[in-house]
């Protein structure tokens, strides 16, 4: 875990400590009963012309650490006896390698994406841009998007329909390049390329240089998996492939404490000022979420049934996860390790669900070594359809099975998802700097806080967990009724860049601590698939014509050179 004090919060931090004891009702919900920030005489915490007192604390009173860190556990956490400690448990599975044999970080097999969760995130944030593809490169965030970019093909003379921009079937949503002998990777990452292409001019017809002639350089990833590096029966067709990098974990339990309400809010907000809206999170006609919105069927939440629909989505570039609870992380644990636990006793293979299988069991080198290989994953037979006389048959049912045995606990994994949930987001820095005041402003004026909305204020914060493993809301970390400043409205928009993200929607990024990852990270790699090397060229990614964000982009090319730094400062301080 990397820690690093920021200057001028000792004060602030003793006197939210002070705050903390005070205010706490032991007679009540250990989380609830604060009082609102005192500014103190340092410069820190205390309010000025243009920021609140509140805006040091962008996660609130429980959400809001005074360390330069993504890895700080949230007051929340600390408030609430014992659970601190299942914070650091949980914070051990997040920061170790897997291996394929030991307990308690047992997993990987028989194929996985990575072999530890902060090989993509380094030191807890967002991936850092890679030349190559190599599922063992500490800092390499990327998840390969293999999918199909047209509604309908034709392979073989057969006439397939699909989704548009759906994935492809023969290998996981999240591509494994890596494999434990005997099996072999379901992509072949040596045969990956990715090259770094240079923009020479906007398609929007914007010069690569600003009025007064200060130039600057955007790049763009094209990536290339050829059909020979699958090992897949059958192999796939009609696909192109894009990239995705992890981002920062903090802050994520706030966000999930937003509530549906004031979601729909926002929509209904941009709905009606004209913004176009993804028609798989919002039914125009009816002015309200589409069924797809939604994540997961009903569900009891807490024993009470909650309706006909589960919580909003609004975790992932793709809006693909409404619960933290069941979001991104939770998922990861299992998919990009390959970890089994209590409610997936199953391997994290493929789409179709027997395609790596149907490829493994006829291939020659690993039927040779398979009986070997299962004698010791299962020596005492307690599977006996792996150890039949039939050596193919027996890879298939391995590889198939639902009924593997558990290697995650139910108590490691929810003190993992406590450390998930817990981890709190950096304070704002140098919020008194002239600089930084009129970036602030600026921000503003031009148009960039209509998609980055600065602050929201968090919900009643009941836990939802569709696998149950969270029956009370004690168990986890809670952030009821924050005033937090993540700056974005969790909304998906259109930047129509070159190589864009699958489907071209995309969620707007939380702008909160991500100006820390110079510091924590050492690179300043942004968006999501890192082609904005800082953040001046993460803003000029904006102005394709047809984007969301097009108008801003006009303006901000129009200030000049020292209120283009003050923006930027702005944005790498909040």
């Amino acid at each position: 875990m990397k820690t690093i004090h920021l200057s001028r919060t000792t004060l602030a931090a003793l006197l939210m400590v002070s705050l903390f004891s005070a205010c706490r009702d032991d007679n009540g919900d250990p989380n609830e009963g604060l009082g609102p920030l005192t500014p103190s005489e340092n410069v820190f915490g205390k309010a000025n012309d243009t920021f609140s007192a509140e805006e040091w604390y962008p996660g609130g009173e429980l959400g809001t650490t005074d360390k330069a860190s993504y890895s700080a556990a949230a007051p929340a956490v600390e408030r609430v006896p014992g659970m601190e400690n299942d914070f650091n448990v949980g914070e051990d599975f997040f920061e170790h390698l897997y291996t394929f044999e030991q307990q308690p970080r047992k997993g990987l097999g028989p194929a996985w994406v990575r072999n530890s969760c902060i090989a993509c995130h380094p030191s807890y944030g967002h991936g850092k841009r890679q030349t190559e593809y190599r599922a063992n490169t500490i800092g390499n965030g990327y998840l390969l998007v293999v999918y199909h970019p047209n509604e309908a093909f034709t392979s073989d003379g057969v006439r397939y329909t699909v989704a548009p921009s759906s994935y492809i079937s023969e290998v996981t949503g999240m591509p494994q390049t890596a494999a434990m002998n005997p099996f072999k990777a379901p992509i072949d990452e040596k045969q990956i390329s990715i090259e770094w292409k240079n923009v020479n001019s906007m398609p929007s017809g914007l010069a690569m240089a600003f009025p007064d002639g200060e130039k600057y350089e955007l790049i763009y990833p094209e990536v290339n998996i050829p059909v020979s590096a699958f090992n897949t029966n059958p192999k796939p067709t009609n696909y192109e492939v894009r990239l995705e990098s992890t981002i920062g974990l903090y802050g994520t339990g706030l966000i999930d404490a937003i509530s549906d309400e004031d979601m729909r809010e926002q929509y209904r907000a941009e709905a009606a000022a004209g913004v176009q809206l993804n028609p798989a999170m919002w039914d125009k006609a009816a002015n309200d979420f589409a069924p797809t919105a939604y994540y997961s069927a009903p569900y009891n939440d807490l024993g009470t049934f909650r309706g006909s629909h589960g919580p909003v989505k609004k975790f992932t570039y793709a809006m693909t996860r409404g619960s933290l609870q069941d979001g991104a992380g939770a998922n990861a644990i299992w998919n990009i390790t390959n970890v089994t636990r209590s409610d997936r006793r199953y391997h994290y293979l493929d789409l179709a669900g027997k395609f790596y299988a149907q490829q493994s069991m006829n291939d020659a080198d690993v039927q040779a070594a398979f009986p070997a290989w299962i004698e010791q994953i299962d020596p005492d037979h307690n599977h006996p359809t792996w150890h039949t006389e039939d050596v193919a048959q027996n890879i298939w049912n391995y590889l198939t099975s639902t009924e593997l045995d558990v290697e995650m606990d139910d108590a490691h994994y929810t003190d993992f998802m406590v450390w998930h949930r817990g981890l709190a987001v950096p304070a704002a820095r140098d919020l008194d700097d002239p600089d930084v005041q009129l970036g602030h402003d600026l921000f503003r004026s031009i148009g960039c806080a209509q998609c980055h909305r600065p602050s929201w204020t968090t919900g009643d914060d009941h836990i939802q967990d569709p696998n149950k493993f969270f029956t009370s809301d004690d168990q986890m970390p809670r952030y009821p009724h924050q005033k937090i400043w993540p700056y974005t409205d969790f909304v998906q928009h259109k930047l129509f860049m070159v190589n864009d993200i699958r489907t071209g929607w995309c969620r707007t990024t939380p702008l909160w601590g991500r100006g820390l990852c110079k510091l924590t990270e050492g690179c300043e790699d942004r968006l999501h698939d890192c082609r904005a090397r800082n953040t001046l060229e993460a803003i000029m990614w904006h102005g394709a014509a047809e984007s969301d964000a097009r108008s801003a982009v006009e303006k901000f090319r129009e200030l000049t050179k020292e209120e283009r730094e003050a923006v930027v400062k702005f944005v790498d301080a909040i």
